[in-house]
């Protein structure tokens, strides 16, 4: 690493996180500032730009040329395919989903009721084993033993979130080969911008855990609703109704009696070293925002839900694998599974538990719809903190469970006034003219 980076990098450091750095003794200042997760995320971003940089230029100069009206041949298709698209609008979301619900709703009760089940039990399995791992890898020690009592703690979080697009984008590519797709319509190069937001937002998602409880995080996963619909109107201009805007306020003050009242965790770093944490977590749920937002503008064009998975997917390797290269991680990461064979197992479960959770938000969608859909998944974001406190001893205040409590209200009675509300408009008689 050069003279420069060694010079700057601490001087940055104090001045963005200036009690970070008063904490530490001086000595171990050049030695600690490397392990600082803003350092890593600024060295994350620059390796991302050595691919978008050049992919811009050349799109750019692509579009600003006349290649579309001279090039011809395979590289030509390719080019449109990555570059222009089919730039036609259905304004259908999935040419799927209308089809699957109503052949589902078409069905025996007692079907319809084991189709439901099969759902819920796939999604609850998935995503509760997933964050049991989650926090089992990011809070951990592999390797403890007798000599060894503290072991070896896994650091790099990106090596994580390759671990999880590769996989993803193999089980959807496999789908899209074996499974007639919708023609595909918009240019490639556009999920990108969905793939580094969803990159970000896992990272932040991961290097949270090693400063805030596995609970505080997924009730601050629960309260997203408020900076979605802060993104919506910024990015797709959408209106909300009252309603939304009471729930919202609900589950801003039930996270707060939360947070404020939450006891210290022994598994934590101290409260100053917390505070990074809540930062990160603040931006994991801007970039989720943001990527929640920009594929739901992408569905304009005619695609399937597959197709979305495998074209953000194939972003995320490209930027994670280019990015772990250049900083010498992937190796080292690799170095580590083979050091610690639980290490191993626990990160590829993670990668099957996040594909197959994939795989079964798109099932359920289809056959049942996004109201009961986000039903199953509010469940499992209540499951999975008693889970945590139960594995792991996390404490949790008398104020703490009313917060969390009002947070769950707040999202049951966000899915009951959209459900009524879409029913209202769909039992309404035509308007004579």
């Amino acid at each position: 690493m050069s003279s420069f980076t060694q010079r700057f990098c601490p001087a940055l450091l104090s001045l963005l996180l200036p009690s970070v750095v008063a904490a530490q003794e001086e000595p171990s200042l050049l030695e600690g500032w490397r392990d600082m997760w803003l350092f890593r995320f600024l060295v994350n971003m620059l390796g991302y730009s050595t691919i978008i940089i050049p992919g811009y230029l050349l799109i750019r100069y692509l579009k600003r040329s006349n290649y579309m009206d001279t090039g011809s041949g395979c590289l030509y298709r390719i080019v449109k395919s990555c570059v222009f698209g089919h730039e036609a609008k259905t304004g259908l979301l999935d040419s799927g989903s209308v089809t699957s619900r109503n052949e589902g709703d078409s069905g025996s009760s007692l079907r319809q009721a084991l189709r439901l089940i099969f759902c819920a039990a796939g999604l609850q399995a998935s995503y509760l084993t997933w964050g049991v791992l989650q926090e089992r890898v990011m809070t951990r020690s592999y390797g403890a033993s007798a000599t060894d009592e503290e072991g070896e703690r896994f650091k790099d979080s990106q090596f994580l979130v390759f671990m999880n697009r590769i996989l993803a984008l193999t089980v959807s590519g496999l789908w899209c080969f074996l499974f007639k797709q919708p023609h595909h319509g918009t240019p490639m190069y556009k999920y990108s911008f969905a793939s580094l937001s969803n990159i970000m937002s896992s990272w932040c998602q991961y290097e949270a855990l090693k400063y805030i409880s596995f609970p505080t995080q997924v009730l601050a996963k629960a309260s997203k609703v408020i900076p979605v619909m802060l993104m919506g109107k910024m990015v797709s201009q959408k209106s909300y109704e009252y309603w939304e805007y009471l729930t919202a306020a609900l589950i801003s003050v039930g996270v707060s009696m939360f947070l404020l009242s939450s006891p210290a965790d022994k598994h934590l770093p101290t409260r100053v070293t917390t505070f990074s944490g809540v930062v990160i977590l603040g931006g994991y749920v801007v970039f989720d925002s943001f990527t929640s937002n920009w594929q739901d503008n992408l569905f304009k064009y005619k695609m399937s839900s597959v197709q979305m998975m495998f074209g953000v997917n194939l972003f995320s390797c490209l930027f994670t694998v280019f990015s772990l290269l250049e900083q010498g991680a992937f190796f080292d990461s690799v170095a580590f599974m083979a050091r610690h064979s639980e290490f191993a197992f626990h990160a590829v479960l993670l990668s099957v538990c996040s594909a197959c959770g994939q795989l079964f938000i798109f099932y359920t969608i289809n056959q049942f719809g996004a109201a009961v859909f986000t039903i199953i998944m509010t469940l499992r974001q209540a499951f999975a903190i008693l889970l945590s406190c139960f594995l792991y001893g996390h404490a949790v205040s008398a104020v703490g469970g009313v917060g969390v409590a009002v947070v769950f209200l707040a999202l049951f009675l966000r899915v009951y006034a959209r459900s009524r509300m879409k029913s209202g408009r769909r039992q309404a008689p035509p308007q004579k003219v």
